[in-house]
């Protein structure tokens, strides 16, 4: 990647998937909100603006169903039928725009995997994507398509990075409150085959905590069915930006071990301090510093939005995730410019989102502990890497 002062960031967006996004159940208006502080803040005269191509038909079944492509682009069934089938209940009810919402946020991911390996940009940003519990046949965790795993699959068909080279490399790093469980099963199975993509989520997890899967845990380095390629680092109630820094090493381990091509970076804000989810003690300087540290490994990157459910805190974060992406961090200590959305940004009016009072239950017994798995992890993925370090 070139220098901060030369890279160019794409920014994925147009009215219409503002628009949609709009709709989204879980976050209605948040989209609205996000791109205004951005625009407000002078941060889009800077971007390449590019409009996502909306995704076909055919590049949603490469991943999706039909049968589910059915049911969310063209509703034939009633809507009991399709919520018993198809996951469209409660978490994720249909909307107005949910057929164009499916191909708008799909079709801005493959936009920005485009843009990266024609090499039209350095760095890309979906701020309304991020959608990590969509699964293959049903929606699932306010999430209706599956975003991530469709820009994953198309930068495994991308051609090597250099004449002659090796297939590319993709780390997929999650850093929402909650699992990627849907991005990591539908790698599980092949990851150690091709070693073409990693993923790695750093996430809460404790009983009943959404989502359930047996992929959230510590790796088993034991079990036979142990995969290095798809790694899992849950935490305890309110992680702090100690706690974060404390395990970024590891991240770090994984990253020159595995030594990617690419980098797909799932910037869920839940985890931040004051989220209705109540479990995360994260703040913004925190998650900018592992933001700007991923960058900074000067690789061509995808920057993805997801969970985050205080509207105005997510418009902090991802506003203040671009201007580190430009190479120009903005201070946190920023006013928040005068725009329609502004009474939402009492009482600071500034773009930070401090950390709050809660305990940290991350103790240093278990972060001893999730240093030693990690270890571990990493010893067996360089192992894996030696048997076939072409692929």
């Amino acid at each position: 990647m070139s220098n901060d002062a030369q890279r160019i960031v794409a920014y994925i967006v147009s009215s219409e998937l503002i628009a949609a996004s709009s709709q989204l159940p879980s976050n209605k208006q948040r989209s609205s909100a996000v791109h205004s502080l951005i625009h407000a803040l002078g941060l889009s005269k800077r971007v390449k603006v590019i409009r996502p191509v909306l995704a076909s038909y055919k590049d949603l079944a490469t991943y999706h169903t039909r049968e589910y492509l059915d049911a969310v682009l063209a509703p034939q069934k009633s809507p009991s039928a399709l919520e018993d089938t198809f996951g469209l209940d409660s978490d994720c009810p249909q909307f107005p725009l949910l057929p164009a919402y499916v191909s708008l946020v799909a079709g801005a991911a493959l936009t920005a995997v485009q843009a990266l390996i024609t090499n039209e940009a350095q760095i890309t940003i979906c701020w309304d994507g991020g959608r990590h519990h969509a699964q293959k046949g049903e929606a699932a965790g306010f999430c209706y398509v599956a975003d991530c795993v469709l820009a994953l699959m198309a930068l495994k068909r991308a051609p090597p990075r250099t004449p002659g080279g090796r297939k590319p490399r993709t780390m997929y790093i999650d850093l929402d409150l909650h699992f990627s469980d849907a991005v990591s099963q539908a790698f599980v199975s092949s990851n150690s085959r091709t070693h073409q993509i990693l993923t790695l989520s750093i996430h809460h997890s404790s009983p009943g905590f959404f989502p359930p899967s047996n992929l959230s845990g510590l790796p088993d380095l034991s079990s036979a069915s142990f995969d290095p390629f798809t790694l899992s680092l849950p935490l305890h109630a309110g992680a702090s930006p100690v706690t974060f820094a404390r395990i970024w090493p590891l991240v770090e381990n994984v990253r020159a071990a595995f030594d990617p091509d690419y980098i797909v970076l799932q910037c869920g804000v839940d985890a931040l301090s004051g989220d209705p989810c109540g479990v995360g003690n994260w703040s913004l300087q925190g998650l900018g510093d592992a933001v700007t540290s991923v960058l900074g490994w000067g690789l061509p990157s995808m920057l993805l939005g997801g969970g985050g459910y205080n509207t105005p805190n997510a418009a902090r974060a991802w506003a203040s995730l671009t201007s580190i992406a430009l190479g120009d961090p903005l201070p946190l200590d920023t006013h928040i410019p005068d725009h329609p959305a502004f009474p939402q940004y009492a009482p600071s009016f500034t773009l930070d989102v401090p950390q709050g009072t809660m305990q940290d239950g991350n103790t240093d017994a278990y972060l001893h502990e999730v240093e030693a798995c990690f270890a571990g992890a990493v010893n067996a993925l360089k192992e894996r890497m030696d048997v076939d370090p072409s692929s």
